[in-house]
């Protein structure tokens, strides 16, 4: 039996909706019930991380993933990010990064307030001074690339949320 718990909200004032699900398996095998899907995504996603530090490629994946309560891929980031040698200081910082800035490169920190924005387009879209100081710390491919990761883990933390994938489960 499945229990789900939601919650509604004005978004000025309240978290983000929250849906809790005890499901013991995905509700579909995205992989194989969309295998062309699937793959034009993993192409995205290797598209986009060419040229990237693939520590700041863990970073804004995890920063995505908070925002996007994505338990899935949060887990699966921050395991790839310490195997990659990341601290634990600084994955612990990423949910705060503003509040915690001096863990972060300025670098980082422009490519997090970016993944903010993007994340949460809907809300402000992304201002021109979000851009400007990201701009500031990437070339224009960079920054096309930045912008493609971004958008690319949004896509993973929907299709993980959609399907009811579940943290620590990834056969990575």
């Amino acid at each position: 039996m499945t229990t789900t718990e939601i919650k509604t909200h004005d978004r000025t004032t309240a978290p983000a909706t929250t849906v809790r699900t005890n499901r013991t398996t995905p509700r579909l095998d995205f992989a194989k019930t969309a295998p062309k899907v699937f793959r034009a995504v993993i192409g995205l996603d290797a598209a986009a991380r060419a040229g990237l530090d693939p520590t700041l490629v863990e970073l804004v994946q995890i920063r995505a993933s908070h925002l996007n309560r994505c338990a899935y891929c949060l887990h699966m980031h921050t395991t790839d990010a310490r195997k990659a040698g990341e601290s634990e200081d600084r994955l612990h910082m990423v949910a705060v990064w503003q509040e915690a800035d001096h863990f972060f490169t300025e670098r980082e920190q422009a490519a997090l307030v970016l993944t903010d924005a993007v994340t949460r387009i809907g809300d402000a879209g992304v201002p021109d001074e979000v851009y400007d100081r990201a701009a500031a710390h990437f070339d224009e491919e960079e920054l096309a690339h930045l912008l493609a990761l971004i958008l690319t883990i949004n896509t993973w933390n929907r299709i993980a949320l959609s399907t009811a994938k579940r943290a620590g489960t990834d056969e990575r």
